[in-house]
């Protein structure tokens, strides 16, 4: 029974994988595609599993294995996140599936919330996997349905690729609101198929090659991908990009003198419709966001086949190489295109907004962690080593005390790095519970089996929390609403060899203080775990500030930055907000006056 109703992007492909009949969903959490997990799993009631896995990799493995007997999955991730699974996504790639499989890689052109603005895409064409760019929430809800009969026709995982602006987005959609379970068959034993031995690569990369020009060919033809209008001046377009152009052209008053091409499917890349294309028009422009994909292909076609028609994008300057599109800026790049002005309520630009750089929360035990390591090393030589996380804004003044971050992980692995080439500095890795298990226990491994002086800063506040508040191995609590077997952060140390582990309370202020100042004294790899939950785990306190105790010397502002002190500045004392004060008490302990209850 076919409903409307108005879904996020990421609901909507959820919704999708849902009435296809899903068995298996799993991955790791990453925004922008959070929130499709979540969906599946607010929906499961028991009628398929749902995991938040402990890192991509994982996802797409555990994934594998109910595909090879025959259930349909589906594996969320971000676009760094699918770094992460690139291995088994490459060998996976060759073996293939049985049950459909859909991978979702999110894009984050921008980048709004990422390391990189990477382009899923290419790896699409590097794994030679078809890859499916929707352009709207309620497209990708279709796409899914149509990535796992694909995936399924071909025996091959398919990847679907949203960016933010999909993801996010909300749109009215029209779903199928009933749950069919596809029945998997089970796993039929098949040494020749599941066994990734070289002969079997080989001719596995074979039968690959084969299938796409056949694949490029159907896609040709599916209504993903299609060609609007039958004007001379060409638009092509993918993804996101598509809506706006086809806003640009309806305000620029364009659509007798254009055609559109619309591609939906990027790799295989449907070759005999954008050839059609090339040949009904005298220029093209395409409007496509992060790498030039699109164009590309488009070059490459005119020169294969010959074609008189030239292509304009990123490789001449004629869209931009990096960030997001806008509907204003496809306009402004349209209309030089199309050469005609600008209508006069598109020239006016909008006022530059002020810049509110993020912070930590009011009451983060990460505040009082940084600012604890902060004080013990005063007057010595270290280098503080960053992961991805909440802690990440630990880099901002005036905490100032993250001096790299590369990625998940690599804060314990960074560290070594420098403590190798400069042995006299004291070498912190400062890393959460979370992204412990996810990618930081290898790094510790070969922190020990090295033998390499390093102080472990795990900074446990019991959640996932810059994604959202998802659970992890430490909390114990699955996805599915269970109890998990929940993992002793300090008995994992132990066990990967640590010789000195000391668990503080980062609020204990002075305490934690010493405790680092210890681990710091000491030779190997040490660990203090500052464990404290994060402020959405916990009803918040007030704090106050004894106005004839306050000296105005502002202290508690410059040393701790939380949002939450500020100066009145009528009596140049400091005030609290109490609206964000949790009572944390971190400020308490840095004011020499004591004005701070």
């Amino acid at each position: 029974m076919e409903k409307v109703k108005f879904l996020m992007g990421n609901e909507a492909i959820a919704a999708g994988a849902i009435h296809a009949g899903v068995g298996l969903v799993s991955g790791y959490p990453g925004t922008p595609s959070t929130e499709i997990l979540e969906s599946a799993a607010k929906e499961a009631n028991g009628r398929y599993y749902v995991e938040w896995s402990t890192n991509e990799k994982a996802a797409l493995e555990v994934a594998a294995g109910a595909s090879y007997s025959g259930a349909r999955t589906l594996v969320t991730m971000k676009q760094v996140g699918l770094n992460v699974a690139s291995d088994p996504l490459m060998s996976l790639a060759y073996v293939g599936v049985k049950g459909g499989m859909v991978i979702v890689s999110a894009d984050d052109p921008g980048p709004i919330s990422s390391q990189t603005e990477q382009d899923t895409r290419h790896f699409a064409r590097f794994s030679k996997l078809p890859c499916f760019d929707p352009s709207s929430p309620d497209e990708a809800y279709a796409m899914v349905g149509a990535a796992y009969e694909v995936s399924e026709k071909y025996n091959t995982p398919v990847l679907l690729r949203p960016t933010t602006r999909v993801c996010h987005g909300c749109a009215s959609v029209t779903v199928d609101d009933e749950y069919v379970p596809h029945t998997p068959d089970g796993f039929v034993k098949d040494t020749q198929r599941w066994v990734i031995f070289p002969r079997t690569s080989y001719l596995n990369h074979i039968r690959i090659e084969e299938r796409t020009p056949v694949l490029a060919d159907e896609f040709s033809e599916c209504p993903f991908n299609k060609i609007e209008g039958n004007g001379r001046l060409g638009i092509a377009c993918g993804g996101i990009s598509y809506a706006y152009v086809t806003e640009a052209v309806r305000i620029l008053g364009l659509a007798d003198r254009v055609s559109v091409l619309k591609i939906g499917t990027p790799y295989p890349f449907p070759e005999k419709l954008a050839v059609e294309f090339i040949g009904n028009t005298d220029k093209i422009l395409v409007a496509e966001e992060l790498d030039p994909v699109i164009e590309r292909e488009l070059v490459f076609l005119c020169g294969k086949h010959n074609l008189p028609c030239r292509v304009y994008g990123k490789y001449t300057g004629h869209s931009p190489l990096a960030g997001e599109n806008t509907v204003e800026s496809v306009m402004k790049y349209l209309a030089d295109f199309a050469g005609i002005d600008l209508p006069e309520s598109a020239k006016t630009e909008a006022p530059a907004l002020p810049v509110r750089p993020p912070v930590l929360c009011a009451g983060c035990p990460h505040r009082a962690s940084f600012l604890a390591v902060k004080h013990a090393m005063k007057g010595r030589k270290a280098v503080f080593s960053g992961d991805i996380g909440c802690y990440t804004l630990g880099n901002a003044k005036p905490l100032d005390m993250v001096d790299t971050c590369l990625c998940m992980g690599a804060d314990v692995t960074i560290a070594q790095g420098i403590h190798r080439i400069e042995p006299d500095t004291v070498n912190f890795s400062f890393i959460g519970d979370s992204t412990f298990f996810a990618s930081g226990m290898t790094g510790v491994a070969n922190a020990v089996y090295n033998d390499c002086d390093l102080v472990l800063m795990v900074l446990d506040n019991s959640i996932t929390a810059m994604t959202g508040g998802q659970p992890h191995p430490g909390t114990g609590r699955t996805m599915m609403g269970t109890d998990g077997g929940k993992i002793d952060l300090v008995k994992v140390l132990e066990g990967l060899g640590v010789s000195h582990i000391e668990v503080v309370n980062p609020f204990d202020f002075f305490e934690t203080v010493n405790a680092v100042k210890e681990a710091a004294e000491m030779k190997g790899v040490k660990a203090v775990i500052c464990k404290a939950p994060c402020v959405n785990l916990v009803k918040p306190g007030k704090a106050k500030v004894v106005n004839d105790r306050c000296v105005g010397c502002r202290k508690c502002i410059n040393e701790t930055g939380c949002p939450a002190l500020v100066r009145d500045g009528v009596k140049k004392k400091v005030v609290i907000e109490s609206g964000l004060c949790t009572g944390c008490g971190l400020c308490a302990n840095v004011c020499p006056a004591m004005a701070i209850e």
